[in-house]
């Protein structure tokens, strides 16, 4: 099936965009507008299982991949740039491993192909204990979820999953079930044998724990043409947090 997806600009160089778990292409949108300079056709994706996407009990990193491919032949794009955030990250690096030669350059936003223990349990099962008939709007939702999320802006980002059943009721786009089920697949480690040679940049958020000098020695072995940066006053949502920074460490890159 074909993901869900908004294209903005209708420049010569494709740029494909791969957001992170529970998130979705609006998350991306300022960012797309933002670069959008007429060199740039940037494809914003929503993943399977997020966004408007379908839903599907088959999830992990091949499938999301392979979710991709089909996405560009669909589309006759044969040569791009990929960028991808968190849990995109690791799509665009499985991917970069099965079809090198779709890839113009390679951006990972913020991950590793590491394993990572994360509170996701929590956020989902937050997410599944509300009553959403009895809260009724989302302002009532986001004083709900206060208890669990002290920080507004993730709160506001968990929200963005939130759609209008009818008039008078609110469900989420994406199905709770589903993606708790499917939850190991997301944390896993990418397979031993991953490897692009291809050129790639990893872009690290300054306050952001997911990649360290430590855990980011295991690169050369997957990326032996890696480039790594770090931007500023950024954690792990480094497009969301420092925008202008961001822009411009992946400006010189595609133009390198």
């Amino acid at each position: 099936m074909l993901l869900n997806s908004k294209i903005i600009g209708s420049g010569n160089h494709v740029l494909i965009v791969l957001h992170g778990f529970l998130g979705m292409l609006d998350n991306w949108k300022t960012f797309a507008k933002k670069m959008n300079n007429g060199s740039y056709q940037i494809h914003l994706l929503d993943q399977r299982n997020h966004g408007k996407s379908f839903h599907s009990e088959e999830f992990n990193y091949e499938i999301l991949a392979n979710d991709l491919k089909y996405y560009t032949d669909f589309h006759g794009i044969k040569k791009f740039s990929l960028i991808g955030h968190s849990m995109g990250g690791k799509t665009a690096m499985m991917f970069s491993s099965l079809y090198p030669s779709y890839l113009d350059k390679l951006i990972v936003v913020d991950i590793l192909p590491i394993f990572y223990k994360n509170d996701y349990h929590q956020i989902l099962n937050s997410l599944k204990s509300l009553d959403l008939k009895k809260l009724g709007s989302r302002s009532n939702i986001d004083k709900a979820l206060e208890t669990d999320f002290k920080e507004p802006s993730f709160r506001a980002f968990l929200l963005k999953n939130l759609c209008r059943i009818n008039k008078d009721e609110l469900g989420f786009k994406i199905d709770l079930d589903i993606i708790l089920s499917t939850l190991s697949e997301v944390e896993k480690s990418l397979p031993s044998d991953l490897l692009y040679i291809g050129k790639t940049l990893f872009i690290k958020g300054e306050k952001s724990d997911y990649i360290d000098n430590s855990n980011s020695k295991v690169l050369i072995n997957f990326f032996p043409n890696y480039k790594k940066v770090e931007v500023l006053n950024a954690g792990h949502w480094v497009h969301a947090e420092n925008l202008n920074d961001f822009i411009k460490e992946i400006e010189i890159f595609l133009k390198s």
